[in-house]
């Protein structure tokens, strides 16, 4: 059911999360930071849900960056364990709401093998849905994206097999060359900067940051935050007149 305040006829198609706060969240708390990513999963699933009752075509999310290896030891295996158990829990899950999983990021080393082995299983098993895409970058950057495809385009443009570079070749040679450009771009907890999330895809995105920890981020959040975005006049580059009529 929307609220009184959201137009459902101008959503975002694509809405992408930058899921800050989990580490904050539990020191809070007093518990290990550890604790905070277990609650984020909660928080996860239930934007999910929410952006499939909105009709959100797109939803991706940022889940570990390639920046995130510099974290302790023992925090990354956590979240290299927990990420394998949340596949294996709730990929069934998202396939029986027809939600397509999509994965974007480098997917070799130091990424284990059978976590690798798990994302491919989950994009073979939901390839076919349509109701919604859910990206999930993992071991993504959005520099190491934008260098790795320019390296594919000169390889393929220098063997011959491209004889034009263009914003297209470009885009058809990043992780998911199907996805449209960001529409919304969220972030939690307070900070006000995109760290390297979707630098090409959220060229023209509206940006959102608010308060909550992610754990506490929920559906209820994520209408607030389409509500702000409603309310934003979108001109990609170009100038609208606004007239402004005096009655005497």
């Amino acid at each position: 059911m929307y609220s009184s305040d959201l137009d459902p006829d101008h959503l975002p198609g694509h809405v992408a999360i930058i899921m800050d706060g989990n580490g904050r969240w539990a020191n809070s708390r007093g518990l290990k930071r550890n604790a905070g990513h277990e609650a984020g999963e909660a928080a996860l699933f239930d934007v999910v849900e929410g952006a499939l009752a909105l009709g959100v075509d797109y939803l991706t999310v940022y889940a570990f960056s390639t920046e995130n290896w510099k974290r302790p030891a023992d925090e990354v295996r956590f979240l290299m364990g927990f990420n394998e158990s949340l596949l294996l829990r709730r990929k069934d899950e998202l396939h029986e709401r027809g939600v397509r999983v999509r994965f974007i990021g480098r997917r070799r080393r130091p990424v284990p093998k059978r976590l690798v082995e798990l994302m491919e299983e989950t994009e073979g098993l939901t390839a076919g849905n349509t109701r919604m895409t859910l990206g999930i970058a993992f071991n993504y950057g959005g520099h190491a994206e934008i260098l790795d495809a320019a390296r594919e385009l000169a390889h393929d443009y220098a063997e011959g097999r491209l004889k034009r570079i263009d914003e297209r070749a470009l885009e058809s040679r990043m992780y998911d060359p199907e996805m449209p450009p960001v529409d919304l771009l969220i972030r939690t907890s307070g900070e006000q900067r995109t760290s390297n999330f979707l630098p090409w895809q959220a060229a023209y995105a509206e940006l959102v940051f608010v308060e909550t920890l992610w754990p506490d981020f929920n559906r209820v959040e994520l209408e607030k935050a389409v509500v702000e975005y409603q309310r934003r006049e979108r001109r990609f580059g170009k100038a609208v007149d606004k007239v402004v009529v005096v009655r005497g």
